[in-house]
């Protein structure tokens, strides 16, 4: 059985009011007045969607049941069309609000003129304050997963594009795909490859690199991109390990990629952290990509070492640090935290095991660069693979 509708003075107040233009035009305007967003969209799109929720909620009241998903169809749609629109969800319940606000106003002056009693009035005005509240709910529900549906839809989009220009993957390309994430054809940019690959955290800093020139998403289940600056130290140590190739055309794109991937492979092994040009990896990324060629060099000149020694680690270790600090006995014995002569003993004794030439540690060591580069992989090598 149907319930009965409301009827008398009060039912036709309510729908004198959803029906009377000049009510929609002020509940309008105040809300163009009270959010500068709304107020940039078109009056008649504004008018139609208020007409549609007061006629909603006097269907509701009349009904005298509480409101269903039927009245909140039109909320939900409208929240999603603002969220289309870019309208954010604050500036969107503001002009709710003060459109709310205005009918109020109205149905209480009518209501007193008509005759009808205070108490009856503040029942009716209760029961529809109820369903306004409901409605701003549905508005904002509306509004979220339009916003989660625009952002998968944007990012999903973005990340084709990435692997388009970084993997040169097949796929039609135009300019406009390229101009609707800030990029341009003739555009010079570095390649960018972070360690994120989690997705939770890819999410978390995703955005604070895309934007002023920079295009970021996920490449082969990691955070990469385009960008025309270098992303600043901060947000690079906060991605933990980034490496970056020179600013480029986007023809280069999908070779400066591949070297920032290898380039990132041989920080992460030497443990380095933050923003790395690719430029200055250049060494260990090319004896990385030899890696035959590395047991080969490090078999030849530390066969006689035995991994599991622990004495014979430490000696390789020092003699590694010896060289990467510009082969300076002050340097390396600062570095390890020794004394000097210590640095000297243990290289000493690394040269009566192995044949290694004589540092300058010692008088008259001085190595020319490639015996200085065959040592260097030597070692490195020997302990990455100990």
């Amino acid at each position: 059985m149907t319930r009965p509708k409301r009827a008398g003075v009060l039912g036709a107040l309510l729908r004198d009011l959803a029906t009377d233009r000049r009510v929609v035009d002020e509940m309008v305007e105040a809300a163009r007045v009270h959010s500068p967003e709304v107020a940039r969209l078109p009056m008649a799109e504004n008018r139609r969607h208020v007409a549609a929720l007061l006629a909603a909620g006097l269907a509701s009241f009349e009904r005298l049941a509480e409101p269903n998903e039927r009245d909140f169809a039109e909320a939900r749609r409208l929240g999603a069309d603002r969220a289309a629109q870019g309208v954010s969800v604050a500036g969107l319940l503001r002009g709710v609000q003060a459109g709310r606000q205005r009918v109020v106003e109205i149905a209480l002056d009518r209501g007193r003129a008509a005759g009808i009693p205070d108490a009856a009035l503040l029942e009716a005005l209760l029961e529809l304050g109820r369903y306004a509240s409901a409605l701003e709910c549905a508005l904002v529900d509306g509004h979220h997963t339009a916003e989660l549906e625009l952002a998968r839809t944007r990012r999903d989009a973005r990340n084709r594009l990435l692997r388009r220009l970084l993997l040169d993957e097949a796929g039609e390309g135009r300019p406009d795909d390229l101009a609707g994430f800030g990029l341009r054809p003739d555009g010079r940019y570095h390649c960018v490859v972070t360690g994120l690959t989690e997705p939770a955290r890819i999410s978390a800093v995703e955005r604070q690199f895309c934007g002023g020139g920079a295009v970021f998403g996920t490449v082969d289940d990691r955070l990469a991109g385009l960008s025309a600056r270098l992303p600043p130290a901060g947000l690079a140590t906060a991605a933990g390990l980034v490496v970056a190739a020179p600013a480029r055309p986007l023809t280069q794109a999908p070779t400066l990629y591949r070297l920032c991937v290898a380039a990132l492979r041989a920080a992460s092994r030497a443990g380095l952290r933050g923003l790395h040009q690719v430029v200055d990896l250049a060494g260990e990324t090319a004896l990385a990509a030899q890696p035959a060629l590395a047991e080969l060099v490090s078999g030849e000149l530390l066969g006689a070492l035995d991994p599991a020694d622990e004495f014979h680690r430490q000696l390789v270790s020092t003699a590694l640090t010896y060289l990467d600090h510009g082969q300076r006995l002050d340097r390396t014995a600062e570095a390890l935290h020794l004394h000097p002569n210590t640095v000297r003993y243990r290289l000493r004794r690394l040269q009566e095991l192995t044949g290694m030439p004589p540092t300058l540690a010692e008088p008259g060591g001085r190595w020319p660069v490639p015996q200085t580069l065959r040592w260097w992989w030597a070692l490195r090598t020997w302990l990455d693979e100990g």
